[in-house]
């Protein structure tokens, strides 16, 4: 079972990093966040296919046909646990080093798209606010490595859940 994890979990791991890289080289001189949110969950998605296909691999080639619900949930959340560290560790490179001022694009951004959305004065500065507190969130290296796993554990547990409650199979009763 270890070897299967690790190996889909770097290889989920290595998608969702792909993903993200390409899309901060789409979107870093022209931010178009929405775009760059859509092509970040796809890439989760398509990484944590790993996780169905991990499953089904150590049910199959592994435990005879057999595998409880718990051991799937098991098998995909050490998965996600490891593509989403390749996530966080590649964020926080990618911020540090590559994006200092990416809450200042971020905030700016939507700030345009309210305005363009046409909320009044109070709602703009009501969100203008949330945003600020997010600028001094970022301000925390531990506040964006949590924020950072916020954004990709949720898909992978959602994606372990399916996959466990679909291949989860019990041994065959004997007649």
């Amino acid at each position: 079972m270890r070897n299967i994890i690790i190996k889909y979990g770097v290889i989920a791991g290595t998608i969702a990093t792909l993903f993200m890289i390409t899309s901060t080289l789409l979107h870093n001189d022209n931010p178009n966040f929405k775009n760059g949110e859509i092509i970040g969950y796809s890439g989760m998605l398509i990484a944590f296919i790993f996780i169905f296909i991990a499953v089904k691999s150590y049910r199959d080639k592994q435990n005879n046909g057999v595998i409880s619900f718990g051991e799937a949930f098991k098998i995909g959340l050490y998965i996600t646990l490891i593509a989403s560290t390749f996530y966080v560790v590649t964020w926080l490179i990618e911020y540090y080093f590559f994006m200092p001022d990416f809450m200042d694009k971020l905030i700016s951004s939507t700030m345009e798209n309210l305005k363009a959305q046409g909320l009044s004065p109070n709602e703009i500065a009501a969100k203008s606010k949330e945003m600020e507190m997010y600028r001094e969130w970022y301000k925390n290296p531990i506040l964006v490595i949590l924020m950072s796993y916020m954004e990709i554990l949720p898909v992978g547990l959602l994606v372990t859940l399916i996959s466990s409650l679909i291949l989860k199979r019990k041994k065959a009763r004997e007649v």
